[in-house]
C-alpha cells in the first residue's frame, strides 16, 4: 500500500490537496526500475496538467522498463511553507518519494516568468540550487521546452539542457547514462562530458563566455575539443509514427485545459515576425489523418473526458482539416462529447464549421489581428487585411455571434500612436458592423467586443529579436491612448478593453534575451522569497529592481539598448535550422513594412529545408 508523503492533518490544511496525491488515472505505477525521472512543471498542478508536451514524454519514458517517470508541479504557496518549515521533501506524485533520491531532475521552461519556481522545487527537493553544488549522489538536472531555446540566465542552475523535440535523442540519453552505470565508469562530470557528445544536449558547464567592455558577448567556446560549437536542435520529423499518449493521466480536480488534446501538427507556415513558436518549431510538419482518428477513438475511451481539442499553432492551415472535423463531430456526437477548435482563420470554412460545434449563443469568437492598422500588420507579417477582418466578422455576425474578443500587442516595432489609436477604430467599425448586418429582431442581445492588448516583448530566434523595447510607464501611456480612445467611439457601450501588466513585460523581456549574469539576480529574488511570479498576486517588482541594483545590472542594456547586426547573441550557439542571416533579413523586410508570403505560397530559403521534410518537400514531384 502506497503512504502519502504528507499527512491527513496537512492535506487537511492546505488548499485543493488533490494536487499532492497522485495516483489519477492512467498515471503509470511501477514495481521496480534502474532510472527514476522526476518530470517537473514549474507551475501550479493545474496548469502542468494542461501541458501535452509533459503528456507525450510521461508515456514515452514510461514505455522503457528500465525507467520510471513521475510528474512533479509546484507546490502552492501555502504547502511551500509546510515544506520548509517542517522539512518534508518535494516527491513525485506516483511514488510520493523524494526526488532528490532520483536519478534524473527534468524541467520544461514554458515561460520566463516560472523562472523563481525553478529554484522553488530544487529548494523543496533538497537540491543544491547550483549546479556547481551538487555532490555526485544529487540527480542530474536537466532542462527543455521554448526556454532552453535561450538557457543562459538560468545555466547556473541546470547541469544540461536539451534543445528540441524529445522524441528523437531522450531514448540515447537515458541508454548512455544505463551503460555508463552498469560499467561502474559513472561520475557526474564523466556522464555529462559523454552526453554533451550526444546532438541536441547542451551542458554550459562545459562552455566558457567572455564579454567585450561594453558588456556584449567576445566569446562562447567549449572547454573541450571533442564536444560541438553549437547546438543543433532537434526534430521529429514523422509525427505520424512518433510516441503520444493513447492514455493520457485524467486529473482529480478540473485542470486549465481539462480535455483530451489531438495534436494535429508541428510547426506555422504564416512567419509572424514576433512570433518565436513559429520559427522554433519549422519546418511545419503534419499528423496523418488516419492516425488522428485512430488517437480520437482511444483517448475518447480511455479518459471519459467530455471535450477533445485540436493542438496546432494554425490549425486551419492542416490540409486534411475538413475530412477531420467530420470524422471528429460523428464521432464526438455518438458519445456526447464537445469539440474545441482553437487556432482557426475566421472564415466562411470555419465559421461553418464551429456553427456546427458550438452553441453559438455562449460562445464568443477570437480574432488575433495583432496591431490596429494595416501597416503595423505588414511590419509584423500577420497576413491579415482589414477585408479579412471585417468580411469574418460580418459572416460571423450573420451566422448567429454577437460576442467577439479582439487581441492586440502595444509597444511593436515601428509603432506610432496612429498604430494605436487604430486599434479602438477597428473595434468600433466591427461592432457598427454588427447593427447594421443583423436585423434588431434578429438580434442576441447587444454586441460584444472585448479589446485585450498585451505588451510587445522580443524573443530570441526572431527577426524582432533586433528590436528595443520601452519603459513600463511608457506602455502605460500606450495602454491609456487605446482606453481614452475606446471612450471617444460611436460604440463605446459595446466594446471593452482589457491590458497586460507592463512590469512584467519588461522583466519577461530582460528573461528572454538575458545572459548568464541574471543568475545571481534570479537567485536573489527567491532567496527573498518570491516565487509563483506569474501570478500577479505574488509578483512584486521592486524587489527585482532591488535585485538588480544589487548586482550592478542595467535593465536598459538587455531592453532598450539598440543591437547590432553582428551582435554575438547569448543564444547564437544554438543551431535551430533558420539561419541568423534569414531573420536579420525579415528585420530588414519588417522595417520596410513588407509582406512575406507563408511558406505554401513561396519558400524564402529560411534553412529548415535542411531537416528533409514537412512544408519544405509538399511541392516536390
Amino acid at each position: 500500500m502506497r503512504k502519502l508523503a504528507l499527512s491527513d492533518e496537512i492535506l487537511m490544511q492546505v488548499e485543493k490537496p488533490a494536487r499532492y496525491i497522485g495516483n489519477e488515472l492512467n498515471s503509470v505505477v511501477k514495481d521496480t526500475s534502474q532510472i527514476r525521472f522526476a518530470m517537473c512543471f514549474p507551475d501550479v498542478y493545474e496548469i502542468g496538467m494542461s501541458h501535452l508536451g509533459i503528456q507525450i514524454l510521461y508515456d514515452m519514458f514510461n514505455r522503457r522498463e528500465d525507467t520510471w517517470c513521475e510528474r512533479v508541479y509546484s507546490p502552492w504557496p501555502d504547502l511551500h511553507q509546510i515544506m520548509k518549515k517542517q522539512h518534508i521533501p518535494l516527491f513525485g506524485l506516483e511514488s510520493q518519494e523524494p526526488i532528490k533520491d532520483f536519478d534524473f531532475v527534468g524541467m520544461t521552461l514554458q515561460y520566463e516568468m516560472c523562472y523563481t519556481n525553478i529554484l522553488q522545487l530544487l529548494d523543496l527537493a533538497q537540491i543544491p540550487l547550483l549546479a556547481a553544488d551538487r555532490r555526485e549522489s544529487d540527480p542530474i538536472v536537466l532542462g527543455g521546452g521554448p526556454c532552453s531555446y535561450n538557457p543562459e540566465p538560468i545555466a547556473d542552475f541546470f547541469d544540461c539542457f536539451y534543445i528540441g523535440e524529445g522524441e528523437t535523442q531522450y531514448n540515447r540519453f537515458l541508454d548512455l547514462y544505463k551503460s555508463m552505470k552498469e560499467s561502474g565508469n559513472y561520475s557526474r562530470q564523466a556522464f555529462l562530458h559523454e552526453a554533451a557528445k550526444i546532438e541536441g544536449i547542451y551542458v554550459p558547464s562545459l562552455y566558457q563566455v567572455s564579454y567585450k567592455e561594453d558588456g556584449t558577448i567576445e566569446s562562447f567556446t567549449p572547454i573541450y575539443d571533442d564536444i560541438p560549437t553549437r547546438i543543433k536542435k532537434q526534430v521529429d520529423m514523422d509525427l505520424t509514427g512518433s510516441v503520444y499518449p493513447e492514455k493520457p493521466v485524467v486529473p482529480f480536480i478540473k485542470a486549465t485545459q481539462d480535455r483530451a488534446v489531438l495534436e494535429i501538427q508541428r510547426g506555422c507556415i504564416r512567419g509572424c515576425r514576433f512570433c518565436q513558436a513559429g520559427v522554433i518549431y519549422r519546418p511545419n510538419r503534419e499528423k496523418g489523418l488516419e492516425r488522428l482518428k485512430e488517437l480520437a477513438r482511444t483517448m475518447l475511451a480511455s479518459t471519459g473526458h467530455e471535450e477533445i481539442s485540436l493542438s496546432s499553432l494554425s490549425s486551419s492551415d492542416y490540409s486534411q482539416l475538413e475530412e477531420l472535423i467530420n470524422f471528429l463531430i460523428e464521432e464526438c456526437n455518438k458519445k456526447h462529447v464537445n469539440i474545441s477548435l482553437p487556432s482557426l482563420r475566421i472564415d466562411a470554412f470555419s465559421l461553418d464549421i464551429m456553427s456546427k460545434v458550438q452553441d453559438i449563443k455562449k460562445s464568443s469568437l477570437t480574432f488575433a489581428p495583432e496591431a490596429g492598422s494595416q501597416r503595423l500588420r505588414n511590419v509584423i507579417n500577420k497576413g491579415l487585411t482589414v477585408d479579412d477582418i471585417l468580411g469574418g466578422a460580418k459572416d460571423a455576425f450573420i451566422g448567429g455571434w454577437n460576442k467577439v474578443k479582439l487581441y492586440f500587442m502595444l509597444g511593436l516595432p515601428t509603432e506610432t500612436e496612429e498604430d494605436i489609436r487604430s486599434i479602438p477604430e477597428l473595434a468600433n467599425e466591427i461592432a457598427a458592423l454588427y447593427y447594421d448586418t443583423v436585423p434588431k429582431e434578429q438580434r442576441n442581445g447587444k454586441c460584444q467586443i472585448t479589446i485585450s492588448t498585451s505588451f510587445f516583448v522580443p524573443k530570441p530566434f526572431t527577426p524582432f529579436q533586433w528590436a528595443t523595447m520601452l519603459d513600463p510607464s511608457d506602455y502605460l501611456d500606450r495602454a491609456r491612448i487605446v482606453n481614452d480612445h475606446v471612450k471617444e467611439q460611436l460604440n463605446h457601450k459595446s466594446i471593452r478593453y482589457n491590458w497586460h501588466e507592463a512590469d512584467v513585460t519588461v522583466l519577461e523581456g530582460v528573461l528572454a534575451r538575458g545572459d548568464r549574469r541574471l543568475a545571481p539576480v534570479i537567485l536573489y529574488v527567491y532567496e527573498h522569497g518570491e516565487f509563483f511570479d506569474a501570478w500577479n498576486e505574488y509578483f512584486h517588482y521592486d524587489l527585482w529592481l532591488e535585485a538588480f541594483a544589487t548586482y550592478g545590472i542595467d535593465i536598459d542594456f538587455y531592453t532598450k539598448r539598440p543591437r547590432r547586426e553582428d551582435e554575438i547573441f547569448p543564444w547564437d550557439f544554438i543551431d535551430v535550422g533558420v539561419s541568423k542571416d534569414f531573420l536579420l533579413r525579415e528585420w530588414k523586410t519588417a522595417l520596410s513594412e513588407s509582406v512575406t508570403p507563408n511558406c505554401r505560397m513561396r519558400c524564402f530559403g529560411c534553412g529548415a529545408r535542411q531537416f528533409g521534410g514537412g512544408v519544405c518537400f509538399e511541392n516536390q514531384n
